[in-house]
């Protein structure tokens, strides 16, 4: 049954993790989907508030949000390769991310108050137009389509990683961080990929749901939330800017 209708560019979602196995009983959701995105988002939630608190208590939380970052990319990359831990590392990647998350958000209301809601208030107005652009067809994705928004995330994330590499050496690239037209420009062109990059998880999970087993609920949940935590990053970064021009 078609419930939405493309394929993703996150690795959790790709062929290597969806083994053609008749063997299971129980077959994927799109309710047990929904139920381990939101556990997840609250798990986000609690260590993303903590670090929050503290940071307005006066405490330091720069080893908490890079601690943060770190696990949750050795998390992801355990997942990636041991599909099958999936379910014990996906609560760790989540806690670890919402360390991240609160002390970015934390930074950014520091300086601008309010930023950081602004920021949620658009990726959930996006999510649900994108959705429903999903649903309508007003998208369709067609292997182009496909193969243009994985080349883009996969080359940002290439971008993203040599300039966190390079930050250790006291490099920074001023069109990632800084807050030129053309740094302004990059964090446009990244959320978009984000945005488009969920009409290719509603489609994949769209094609699993009642075909993959059961317990490929949990590597469908880690690409969804890589995906949605991605595009708020891209867009507190982008409201940041904006804000700091203005």
């Amino acid at each position: 049954m078609n419930r939405f209708g493309l394929r993703t560019s996150n690795p959790a979602f790709s062929r290597y993790f969806w083994g053609k196995n008749r063997r299971y009983s129980a077959k994927m959701s799109l309710s047990g989907i929904i139920l381990k995105s939101l556990l997840m988002l609250c798990l986000v939630a609690i260590t993303a508030t903590y670090t929050w608190s503290i940071f307005f208590e006066g405490e330091s939380v720069k080893w908490h949000t890079s601690i943060g970052m770190f696990v949750a990319i050795v998390a992801s990359l355990f997942i990636s390769f041991k599909h099958n831990l999936a379910k014990y590392l996906l609560p760790i990647y989540a806690l670890a991310k919402g360390f991240f998350l609160g002390g970015i958000s934390a930074y950014a209301h520091k300086r601008f108050p309010g930023l950081p809601l602004q920021a949620v208030f658009v990726t959930m107005v996006t999510f649900f137009v994108m959705l429903l652009l999903f649903k309508t067809k007003i998208i369709v994705v067609t292997k182009q389509f496909r193969a243009v928004v994985i080349s883009a995330s996969i080359s940002i994330f290439t971008v993203y990683m040599i300039a966190w590499i390079l930050s250790f050496f006291g490099i920074n690239l001023s069109f990632i961080w800084g807050t030129s037209w053309y740094a302004i420009a990059f964090n446009i062109i990244a959320a978009i990929v984000a945005s488009l990059s969920l009409l290719l998880d509603f489609d994949y999970i769209n094609r699993q749901v009642g075909k993959a087993p059961k317990e490929k609920e949990w590597l469908a949940t880690w690409g969804f939330l890589i995906t949605l935590i991605w595009l708020y990053i891209e867009v507190l970064r982008l409201l940041k800017k904006l804000a700091i021009r203005s």
